[in-house]
């Protein structure tokens, strides 16, 4: 436990060090929030094709259709699947070099966590959400 805490303070703090490096213009975080709140709605609503259209063509890969990716997103991360609340924070350049957008949720479990959500920036110049990682913060709950 002690050491999942560790790291999970090594890789923030990585975050918030690789944000300073190539800072996100206020344009691309507002669009990265309206994005992400817009699939949230999508999830709120049980509407697998909106939630799936969000979705980067990596994840698409991996999740062939909308109703094996809700399946994923309702079995893996309930949080952002059924959020009581949600919070942007800061947008920046996660440690792999991506942009990415950072929240406070609170899962339907009461418990805190954060979100990253890594963007990819696709051909026509929209962007696409490649990647959520959820990180409970232990002892913060709503």
């Amino acid at each position: 436990m002690m050491f999942r805490s560790f790291l999970a303070i090594v890789l923030w703090g990585l975050m918030s060090f690789a944000a300073l490096a190539d800072p996100i213009s206020a344009t691309d975080k507002a669009e990265f929030q309206r994005i992400i709140t817009a699939q949230i709605t999508a999830f709120r609503a049980d509407d697998g094709l909106a939630a799936y259209d969000f979705a980067a063509p990596v994840v698409r890969k991996i999740f062939t259709s909308p109703e094996i990716f809700m399946s994923m997103v309702k079995q893996g991360y309930r949080p952002v699947y059924r959020p009581q609340s949600f919070t942007f924070t800061e947008a920046l350049i996660d440690p792999m070099g991506r942009p990415s957008q950072k929240m406070t949720v609170v899962g339907p479990d009461g418990k805190t966590y954060v979100a990253l959500y890594t963007m990819e920036k696709q051909p026509d110049g929209t962007w696409r959400i490649a990647g959520c990682t959820l990180l409970e913060i232990p002892g913060v709950d709503a």
